[in-house]
C-alpha cells in the first residue's frame, strides 16, 4: 500500500498519534476520493457574499458532474468566522471539508495568537478572485458623491451610521483607510453578514455600507441602491462612471480576497483533486459570465501561490488591526 502523506510539521509522530486514536485506518486510506459527502461551508451568513460566492461555485461542480458525491451547505456564523475556522481545524485530516475563505477573515484570526488559528490550521485550495469593497447608499440617500458623504463626516465626526460585517471585516478596514485619508469620521454597526448590512442600508437603519459589490448587485440593477465609490484597483467595466477612490486621490485600495481551503493536515491527493477540480470550474464559460455580472477582479492562485500570499497580505492586516486596538 502507498503511504499517504501529511503536511504536518511533526510529521511521522502526528501520523502516528492519529492511527492511535483510531482516526485513520488502512481501508479509510485507501479509498478513492472523495468517499462521501463534501461539507461545503461558508463563515458567514446566508446572502453574504462568502456565501453567494460559495453557493454557486459549488453548484457549478455539481453541474459539471466532477464529484460523484453531493455538496451540502453549512452556514457556521459567529465571532466573524471564529466559529466556522475553529471547526474545520477540528477536522484536522478530512478533504470532505472545504471552507469558502473571505481572506481577511482568517487574516484577521491567524493575527490573534489568543484564538490559536494561525495559518497552519488550514490547507489553502486556490483563490478565484478580489471581490472590491464599494462605497453605497440606498438611491433616495442625501449623499450624491462620495465626497458630500465624507464632509458630512468630516464636519461631525459620528454623524454618518456604516453597516459592516464585523469590527474587523474588509468592509471595515475600507472605513478604516477612508477616515485615514479624509480626516472624517463614522460610526459602524456591526452586522452578521455582508447581506444583512446592506438590507439595513436599504432599509435606511443605516446610511452608507462598504461591503462587497456582489451582496448588492440585484439592488444596484434595481436602481436602489447606489454606488459613490469603488476601493479596486480598477473602475467597473459595467460601471465606468463609479469612480474608485484612487481617482478621487484618496490611497485606499482594498478588496476581498474569495478562495477555498480544507483543514489541516489532509491527504496531498485529495487537495490535489479539489484543487484541479476548482480550477475547471475557475476556467468554464460559467464562472467567467458570473464573475463578469459581479464585478470580480480575476486574481486565480493555485495553492502555493495563494498560501504565499496569505502570509504577504497577514501584515498588512496586522498594521489595521493594531491600528483600532484589537491586537498590540
Amino acid at each position: 500500500m502507498s503511504r499517504t502523506h501529511y503536511r504536518s510539521p511533526v510529521g511521522t509522530c502526528l501520523v502516528a498519534a492519529f492511527a492511535a486514536a483510531g482516526l485513520f485506518s488502512a481501508n479509510a486510506q485507501a479509498q478513492a476520493y472523495p468517499s462521501r459527502t463534501i461539507e461545503w461551508i461558508s463563515h458567514s451568513s446566508a446572502g453574504s457574499g462568502t456565501d453567494l460566492f460559495n453557493r454557486n461555485v459549488s453548484d457549478m461542480l455539481a453541474k459539471e458532474k466532477i464529484f460523484p458525491v453531493p455538496f451540502i451547505h453549512a452556514n457556521r456564523v459567529g465571532g466573524n468566522g471564529v466559529v466556522a475556522y475553529n471547526y474545520v481545524k477540528s477536522k484536522r485530516g478530512d478533504p470532505h471539508v472545504v471552507i469558502a475563505m473571505s481572506v481577511t477573515v482568517i487574516l484577521t484570526a491567524s493575527a490573534r495568537p489568543e484564538l490559536e488559528l494561525g495559518l497552519d490550521t488550514i490547507t489553502p485550495l486556490s483563490r478565484f478572485a478580489q471581490d472590491p469593497q464599494v462605497v453605497a447608499v440606498r438611491t433616495e440617500s442625501k449623499f450624491r458623491t462620495f465626497k458630500e458623504l465624507a464632509d458630512a463626516a468630516l464636519r461631525e465626526p459620528g454623524s454618518v451610521v456604516a453597516g459592516v460585517t464585523g469590527p474587523t471585516g474588509s468592509g471595515r478596514a475600507a472605513l478604516y483607510f477612508i477616515e485615514r485619508e479624509t480626516g472624517a469620521k463614522f460610526r459602524f454597526v456591526n452586522f452578521k453578514g455582508g447581506g444583512d448590512a446592506v438590507l439595513a442600508t436599504l432599509g435606511g437603519h443605516v446610511e452608507v455600507t462598504t461591503e462587497n459589490m456582489s451582496e448588492m448587485m440585484p439592488l444596484i440593477e434595481a436602481k436602489k441602491m447606489r454606488i459613490l465609490a469603488v476601493t479596486g484597483e480598477r473602475r467597473f467595466k459595467t460601471a465606468p462612471d463609479v469612480p474608485t477612490l484612487k481617482d478621487l486621490g484618496y490611497n485606499v485600495v482594498l478588496a476581498t480576497g474569495r478562495g477555498w481551503a480544507m483543514p489541516p493536515d489532509v491527504p496531498k491527493e485529495a487537495a490535489a483533486t479539489m484543487e484541479a477540480a476548482l480550477k475547471r470550474v475557475h476556467d468554464s464559460a460559467a464562472y467567467k459570465e458570473y464573475a463578469e455580472r459581479n464585478m470580480f477582479e480575476d486574481a486565480y492562485l493555485g495553492s502555493a501561490e495563494f498560501a504565499k500570499q496569505l502570509v504577504a497580505q497577514r501584515a498588512q492586516q496586522i498594521e489595521f488591526l493594531k491600528s483600532i486596538g484589537v491586537v498590540k
